[in-house]
């Protein structure tokens, strides 16, 4: 078991396969010439068997592959093959352009959640954001995976002066369809130019809801990072992930591997051990895994405080979201 200091128990580890992508979001990766890391800096897809194991012995009991884009890997199917035969809820978070191609692949490994990263449901908005024009696909893709039967979350980041002109529409779509919507308050990241003016809050947002549907609260579940709703007689659910105005960090249970084997305990910190470095030196990587858990502080990596209103971007110290992997 892995408990930190203040007796959290840690289960579940997400791990980042690459730290490229197919899109250039404009609050995440907008430059076309960013690089890379090189392959031989990635873990290779048999360091993340033997990483992902020695996790699971510890009491891992589920993993998230995130990226980057996860898909773009070339060596996707066979990690999550891999994956598939350890003792865990296996899922993956993406941005959905390249599910058609490694549907039959996710199905064999037995994954039955998928998060797609969806920020807006108009083209226009859609090709602005991305710098890609490639929202039908990705629509197509999204119906694709309900079609066969897979449990689809929509991860959408609440940016302030855009996500109010299509609150409404998100939620709307749960209506006939069962999708499950999650609004994701802005947070702050090397690069990704934030300002708390471009945070709107879940208590805002829920208010706009509440002025067109009639909602109710549903159960959150031990560790979620969501509060989730339903809408009157619609099929799915939307929620709000208020890391911001509310967090949640004193039920946390997660942990981080970036692409290039850096063991992160709180997406806000800035601490790394080195995982994959020990572990090509033939080092035991348990006591590393050990100590970076004992080490997680008490709430957002303690480098800003609950009242975000007060957090200067410029002073944080962390990699990017894309160099974290999400």
């Amino acid at each position: 078991m892995l408990q930190d200091q203040y007796q959290r128990v840690h289960d579940y580890l997400r791990i980042s396969l690459t730290d490229s992508c197919n899109f250039r979001c404009n609050y995440c990766m907008p430059d076309e010439d960013i690089q890379s890391m090189p392959n031989a800096h990635l873990m290779q897809a048999d360091e993340i068997e033997i990483i992902a194991k020695k996790f699971v012995d510890l009491g891992v009991k589920k993993i998230r592959l995130t990226g980057g884009e996860p898909l773009v890997r070339k060596e996707f199917p066979q990690i999550i093959q891999t994956l598939s035969k350890l003792p865990v809820e296996l899922t993956i978070s993406s941005n959905g352009v390249l599910i058609d191609k490694h549907l039959n692949a996710l199905k064999a490994a037995g994954i039955k959640k998928v998060n797609i990263s969806l920020d807006t449901l108009n083209r226009e908005s859609f090709r602005k954001l991305t710098n890609r024009d490639q929202f039908e696909k990705v629509w197509e893709n999204i119906n694709l995976l309900l079609e066969n039967k897979f449990r689809v979350k929509i991860n959408v980041v609440a940016l302030n002066g855009i996500i109010e002109k299509e609150i409404l529409d998100f939620v709307a779509l749960t209506k006939d369809l069962p999708l499950h919507v999650r609004f994701i308050e802005f947070m702050p990241f090397a690069g990704n130019l934030w300002n708390k003016d471009k945070v709107l809050t879940a208590a805002k947002m829920l208010e706009m809801v509440k002025k067109e549907f009639k909602v109710s609260k549903l159960k959150d579940e031990p560790n979620d990072t969501a509060k989730a709703y339903q809408a009157e007689a619609h099929l799915g659910t939307f929620a709000f992930i208020t890391t911001m105005s509310e967090h949640f960090c004193g039920t946390c249970n997660r942990m981080r591997i970036t692409a290039d084997g850096k063991m992160k305990n709180c997406l806000f910190g800035k601490d790394e051990m080195d995982i994959l470095g020990a572990l090509r030196e033939g080092k035991d990587i348990e006591p590393l895994i050990r100590l970076s858990v004992r080490n997680k502080h008490a709430a957002l990596g303690g480098q800003f405080t609950q009242d975000y209103t007060k957090a200067e971007a410029d002073k944080i110290e962390n990699r990017s979201m894309i160099k974290i992997g999400g």
